[in-house]
């Protein structure tokens, strides 16, 4: 009924968008096939939103094969016209933002976007898809094509039965289990839609790569400093840094303040009220930060993810390939857009990564608290193994496998890595191959005066308002190789020294020892130095950037945590002080002492026992 001619469809991409397109069919005397695909866009709407026309053309794909050489069925010809289709991405989606807007607002009518694909030939004797060389994005674009034509039903949800019983048992088991968090009572009792979106901002900016133990006492404190967003976009830098000190990730508390003035300056203290609106005006927000904020805060049904989403998916759905490739990412996000309770989408979300923070953990899950324990596919191919193990039934495991209808899954582990049975449902998800971060060396010093006025004050200097620690405060420092003489890292730090203060005497500049710091890509090892003006008189004037703090104030100063070890170290080191803090990893010059044999089975005595069943708070990640 539709062997070739033109076919016409409205998707839903927004209000205005329609697509008009062409199929034609064309054979060959030497028994080659090509097809022709024409595509033209109009109005509103994207490429990234085009999931309703891939299924329309999926579906004609399907109809035009059907019955027809070189395929023996729809799929491959359905593969390839929906590659086809996203090959090409309009001329006018390339431009910038401004760009479009202003075409726009003065050329409304003639707004269009076409492309018309190049004809792609396949074998008659193999039938194969031909490779394509593209920009990045146009295989991103490619690979989503494929990634969608060709996933196995394993990894997918069957059905809208399957959907809802996946909703409810999560959200039940939320309803009872949830943790009592300063953020969530604070949402559920804030009627002002845009103090409860700024309250679900910070909580989900802070609990970025932060432990939630860590984050409640910085959370608790924020909203009583700045309670609303006029508060924050009216506090300086300074003021973010000093309470943002210590919880890592500094530019964070950057991005959540200039975020919060542009609110207030350019969007008269509204809250954009869409995950998209969201992500395109706010500073470091990004797409699961924006989905969290809009589901959470206005109900928008929009799936998240993150990296407890991430595992609860690949082990619900058995997706052993890697989480952060693009085929897969793609997959996941769509997952959870099938899966979020349009009902209550906040709710969901919450739910999905609570799960994956206290019973779906990375290591010890509790599978038999898990609520979609019965939907897992993780846990049905663990049975299975301890099955085929037992060989007690052989033959009567009638459990679903991944059977991809050509090739290998794109979803599953690859061959080269076998499933370990040791490691249960944890094969799941695929761990990812990390780049070691590079090490680096810098020498800094603590420079004090003891006796200046008032009280003893040590120098500070500012970090530049840009890269790592942006705007933070620290000891002067200087980079130095890590193969370099003590001699040559004394005169280049002295060096830095009086640049900041004028002369000073190289022979009291003491050499404490070694601190070392993991930043997220850099290994920095720092080469501690101290050094004490006795005899000098009180420096009172330094250089822009630099100032003169008491002990007590450093304390509550906008410096890193790094800064607050090195300073441990120096304290250590000074007559009547008590020694640095055992949780700070320092490498002082003393040697350690060894407990004697009587003392270690006393201190293994008293040691509290762990049950080895026990969930780890560190290995929920948040």
């Amino acid at each position: 009924p539709l062997g070739t001619g033109d076919f016409r469809f409205v998707s839903s991409l927004g209000s205005c968008s329609r697509g008009w397109g062409g199929v034609s069919r064309q054979e060959s005397p030497n028994g080659r096939t090509s097809f022709k695909i024409a595509w033209v866009w109009r109005g509103g709407g994207s490429l990234a939103r085009a999931g309703s026309v891939l299924a329309g053309v999926v579906r004609l794909a399907a109809k035009i094969g059907r019955g027809h050489a070189p395929w023996s069925s729809s799929v491959s010809l359905a593969r390839e016209i929906t590659r086809e289709l996203i090959m090409k991405k309009p001329r006018a989606a390339v431009g910038n933002r401004s760009g479009r807007r202003k075409q726009a607002s003065s050329q409304e009518g003639k707004k269009k976007c076409a492309f018309s694909s190049s004809q792609s030939k396949l074998s008659a004797s193999s039938g194969t898809i031909p490779e394509f060389s593209e920009t990045p994005a146009g295989l991103a674009r490619q690979q989503k094509a494929l990634l969608q034509a060709s996933v196995s039903p394993y990894h997918l949800f069957r059905d809208v039965a399957e959907v809802t019983a996946f909703q409810e048992s999560l959200l039940g088991w939320y309803d009872r289990k949830k943790r009592d968090l300063p953020w969530r009572r604070l949402v559920e009792g804030e009627v002002d839609l845009d103090r409860r979106a700024y309250a679900v901002w910070v909580s989900e900016v802070m609990l970025q790569q932060t432990q939630v133990a860590t984050v409640i006492n910085y959370y608790t404190r924020w909203m009583q400093k700045w309670p609303t967003l006029q508060d924050l976009a009216s506090a300086s830098l300074e003021e973010v840094n000093q309470l943002w000190a210590g919880l890592g990730y500094y530019s964070r508390g950057r991005w959540l303040q200039e975020g919060a003035r542009k609110v207030v300056e350019e969007l008269g203290g509204h809250m954009p009220r869409t995950a998209e609106t969201l992500q395109r005006f706010l500073p470091g927000v990004g797409r699961y930060t924006a989905g969290a904020i809009a589901s959470i805060a206005f109900g928008q049904a929009t799936g998240v993810v993150d990296g407890n989403v991430i595992r609860v998916l690949c082990r619900v759905r058995a997706i052993g390939a890697e989480p952060s490739s693009s085929l897969v990412s793609q997959h996941l996000w769509s997952l959870a857009q099938q899966l979020v309770d349009p009902a209550r989408p906040g709710d969901f979300n919450q739910a999905a990564m609570e799960l994956g923070a206290i019973v779906c953990t990375p290591q010890r899950p509790l599978c038999s608290h898990c609520p979609v324990q019965n939907l897992c596919r993780a846990r049905q191919r663990v049975e299975r193994e301890q099955l085929s193990a037992s060989q007690s039934l052989p033959g009567s495991c009638d459990l679903e496998e991944c059977a991809p209808n050509t090739g290998q899954c794109l979803l599953c582990a690859p061959p080269t890595e076998p499933w370990d049975q040791t490691l249960g449902v944890t094969n799941f998800p695929r761990k990812a191959s990390r780049k070691p971060p590079r090490e680096e060396c810098s020498a800094i010093c603590v420079l004090e005066q003891p006796k200046a006025l008032g009280d003893a004050r040590i120098l500070l200097v500012q970090r530049p308002n840009s890269g790592l620690l942006a705007g933070l405060w620290e000891f002067p420092s200087v980079n130095v190789n890590a193969e370099a003489s003590g001699q040559h890292q004394r005169e280049a730090l002295l060096q830095e020294l009086q640049s900041w203060v004028g002369s000073l005497p190289d022979t009291r500049l003491q050499h404490l020892g070694q601190v070392v710091h993991t930043f997220s890509h850099i290994k920095m090892t720092y080469q501690v130095y101290g050094l004490a003006l006795e005899e000098h008189t009180p420096v009172t004037i330094v250089p822009p950037g630099a100032r003169w703090l008491t002990r007590e104030d450093f304390h509550t100063a906008a410096v890193s945590t790094a800064m607050k070890k090195v300073f441990r170290m120096y304290e250590g080191q000074q007559p009547g002080t008590c020694k640095g803090s055992k949780r700070s990893q320092v490498a002082t010059l003393s040697k350690w002492k060894k407990p004697s044999p009587g003392q270690q089975v006393l201190e293994s005595f008293f040691r509290p026992q762990v049950p080895t069943d026990a969930p780890s708070l560190n290995s929920a990640a948040q």
